[in-house]
């Protein structure tokens, strides 16, 4: 359930899901409403403890922020072992609300568990959904649904475990861009489009779910290439967009590049990814890789609402800080938990 999606090529993009497998996402869920955790990546089970981190206060920020996290358990390792200095280093990361995935299996019982266990805490599920066909173009997280067809079900499946239950969903980060830059052939572009649309119409269906259209971010191209296929993608049936996800740039750098595309497309809002742009994008290694674990970069704002800006209706962590872009620069497979890094990330923030 936990994802960074990743992305090389032109414009050195991104970042994205490879997740634990749909079992261990939803005995995960089902471990949360009981008020436990699970075991899985970050921890050591001989030496964990219970490490039990607090909500936010709602007034600041109305997501969940999920006890059972590869953050929270490596905080409960470290604590375990009396690594007081690093436990308090990954606790600014286990602390903060994060989107979670939905992977590809059992994702009605998935969206259920982790939207039950938001409301049960009186808080608002942040999930991200990213399993559109001929995902990410053969990259560290290529895939997807097998077809159409089994992508619309999908989005039913997870429209149905979200019910009633107050939800925000990042729809399918790069989907869009991907048609843009040529990276997705031509002959999957319409069914694309298709998909997209039918997904938001999809989510909108549901009374207390928010959709954010993926937009890319302030480093890739310019409004005017984004806004007609952001439309043709059902953008205005959308709550808005999203914009920096998995990405560095900075939040005045992303509020600039959302705000100019707003104007295009009718005013919409948008949220921005702050989970790792706290010192800008990496500029000084090959840029076809500077977007994947970028040394020296640092987390940015606190997830909150409170943003001080009517178009930027939040700064949400929709990246999970720690977890790898892939298998570069020593980093495991995308999405695994990389402890140095997350150390980095914590320890680089002002």
């Amino acid at each position: 359930m936990y994802g960074s999606y990743s992305r090389g090529g032109r414009g050195g993009v991104r970042t994205g899901p490879r997740v634990r497998t749909a079992g261990a996402a939803v005995a995960g869920a089902a471990l949360l409403l009981a008020g436990c955790t699970s075991g899985g990546d970050g921890d050591d089970d001989g030496d964990r403890k219970a490490a039990p981190v607090s909500q936010r206060p709602k007034a600041e920020d109305p997501y969940w922020v999920n006890p059972d996290g590869g953050a929270a358990r490596q905080v409960a390792a470290y604590t375990g072992k009396g690594e007081t200095e690093n436990a308090a280093l990954i606790r600014k990361i286990a602390e903060q609300p994060a989107a979670e995935w939905i992977t590809p299996d059992n994702a009605e019982a998935q969206a259920k568990g982790f939207t039950e266990a938001a409301t049960k805490a009186d808080r608002d599920a942040l999930l991200v959904l990213y399993n559109i066909p001929h995902r990410d173009c053969g990259q560290f997280s290529k895939g997807g649904a097998a077809d159409g067809d089994t992508y619309r079900t999908w989005v039913d499946q997870v429209a149905r475990g979200i019910g009633e239950r107050r939800a925000t969903v990042v729809l399918e980060p790069d989907a869009v861009l991907h048609l843009v830059d040529g990276c997705t052939p031509q002959e999957f572009h319409e069914e694309r489009y298709a998909l997209l649309k039918g997904a938001v119409e999809r989510l909108k269906q549901q009374p207390a779910t928010t959709v954010y259209l993926d937009a890319g971010n302030a480093g890739w191209q310019t409004p005017d290439a984004l806004f007609e296929p952001l439309r043709r993608a059902g953008v205005d049936a959308a709550d808005g967009f999203s914009v920096n996800v998995s990405n560095f740039y900075a939040t005045d750098a992303s509020k600039d590049f959302g705000k100019r595309l707003s104007a295009k497309v009718g005013g919409k809002p948008f949220v921005i990814d702050t989970s790792r742009n706290g010192n800008g994008p990496y500029t000084k290694g090959d840029p076809s890789e500077n977007w994947c674990n970028p040394p020296g970069r640092a987390l940015g704002e606190d997830p909150t609402t409170q943003t001080g800006d009517p178009l930027v209706k939040a700064y949400l962590w929709i990246k999970r800080p720690g977890e790898s872009d892939g298998d570069c620069k020593g980093g495991p497979k995308a999405g695994d938990w990389y402890e140095k890094y997350a150390l980095d990330l914590a320890r680089n923030t002002k």
